[in-house]
């Protein structure tokens, strides 16, 4: 077992080394050329497509806003909070500017990742829209390419069971635990229970659910964040000095911080940048493809506010707390520095703040997972592989909220690095099709 752990974790350096970060940056730059910055300049115009796709607006499973929630339920999670600390701790304070830029150009690669998922969608025999990387790859790419869409749903499908079940019913279970001294199974068992429920109704439950819960738990955890930020005003600028100044220079040791190069802020700021918005790995585009809508652009627009809204909004929070609050050289990292922040700031109960962001975020990127699970298995095995990955997703999480899952997080970790590989190749091969639909778009609207 232990050779085996050491192979992995020789993969794992080579898929999330500096050649991936820069693939993933050097795509999304890409596109955003291509794009003319389009995705900047549209900002505002996304968030109106947003707000009208809370209805109907053509055929799909879902509208619009809920499309956008199951994505954002997968993605908004432990990346949001732990994630932004261990940027922090290993990279300093600059690694925030480098998850910020690789949100800005991820807003493209989100946007042409939708885009290519409406266009190539296809609908089952139950009338269930069906999408992502496996069918654009398919549809788009042609048949010698058919290798590539299946190693994508292969690689989808565990990498689920790792980073989007087992690892997050076992951050929730030691949270719960750790908070309110709730026994593990009772947590995973419980999660299995509320999982259930929702997922015995497909991706119209799942969407339902996630439109009410994402944004009440964004919200929670954003009042916390902005109230400590309210209170230490003062401090916001020398965080921001701390940022920029740190993104381009070195910074010494301090406290219980080792320090770190400029190097080191732009790895783990990439790196966790992309592991919070997911940007590039090719998952949120298989929820995007059930919109109910009648243009892939309309929805590509939508689908970009997703890395906005889950790096440059709830991560930046994250990380300037974690900065204002004076912690951040505390040695700690992950959650508890996070934990640490908020408990500082707020005494009593900042803790609490994060620890049911915490549970909440992790329960729905076990419902907005079992979505890309789902929709690979489906690929790889047809119509009658959803209702049994239903009962494996639900039966497996009590297991994951009891079990030591370092060597489950490695290979999923990895996984969904592999994920990222025939995705990326896939926008570049394809991206005359997405600046074509673009252009054709906007000629259509009044300026």
């Amino acid at each position: 077992m232990e050779l085996i752990t050491a192979w992995v974790n020789i993969l794992n350096g080579i898929v999330w080394g500096p050649p991936m970060l820069v693939l993933i940056l050097g795509v999304g730059f890409f596109l955003m050329l291509g794009l003319r910055l389009m995705p900047l300049i549209k900002l505002g115009y996304g968030f109106r497509m947003l707000w009208r796709g809370r209805v109907k607006q053509g055929d799909g499973d879902i509208p619009s806003y809920q499309a956008l929630m199951t994505a954002l339920s997968a993605t908004v999670g432990t990346g949001n909070i732990a994630g932004v600390a261990t940027a922090i701790f290993l990279g300093g304070p600059g690694a925030l500017f480098w998850m910020w830029c690789t949100a800005l150009v991820g807003m493209a690669t989100k946007y042409a990742e939708a885009v290519l998922a409406v266009h190539y969608r296809e609908v089952d025999g139950k009338g269930s829209h069906l999408g992502g990387p496996m069918y654009y790859i398919k549809q788009g790419l042609g048949s010698k390419w058919l290798w590539m869409a299946t190693a994508f749903a292969v690689f989808g499908l565990f990498a689920g069971f790792g980073i989007g079940n087992t690892v997050q019913a076992n951050s929730v279970a030691h949270v719960a635990s750790d908070t309110f001294g709730i026994p593990l199974w009772g947590t995973g068992v419980a999660m299995a229970v509320f999982a259930g429920l929702v997922l015995i109704g497909g991706i119209k439950r799942i969407g339902e659910v996630a439109g009410a819960l994402v944004p009440l738990m964004a919200v929670i955890y954003l009042v916390g964040g902005l109230t400590i930020l309210a209170m230490h005003l003062d401090q916001i600028g020398p965080a921001f000095d701390l940022i920029f100044t740190h993104a381009f220079t070195p910074i010494a040791a301090s406290g219980g911080f080792a320090g770190a190069a400029v190097a080191a802020a732009i790895q783990f700021g990439v790196a966790r940048g992309v592991f919070s918005n997911e940007a590039g790995l090719g998952s949120a585009p298989i929820a995007h493809a059930a919109a109910q809508t009648s243009d892939p652009v309309a929805q590509g627009t939508v689908a970009m506010l997703g890395t906005f809204i889950d790096t440059i909004v709830i991560c930046s929070i994250t990380g300037l707390v974690i900065l204002v609050s004076g912690v951040w050289d505390s040695g700690a990292t992950g959650a508890v520095l996070s934990s640490s922040a908020f408990e500082t700031a707020l005494p009593g109960f900042g803790a609490y703040i994060v620890a049911i962001g915490l549970m909440l975020f992790a329960y729905t990127t076990t419902l907005g997972w079992s979505v890309y699970g789902e929709r690979c298995a489906q690929y790889l095995f047809g119509e009658g592989a959803v209702l049994p990955f239903r009962v494996i997703w639900v039966l497996v999480l009590p297991l994951g909220a009891m079990a030591q899952l370092d060597f489950v997080w490695l290979v999923a970790d990895t996984l969904n690095a592999l994920m990222a590989l025939p995705n990326l190749v896939a926008l570049l091969l394809l991206s005359p099709v997405v600046f074509r639909l673009t252009r054709e778009y906007f000629a259509a609207k009044p300026a």
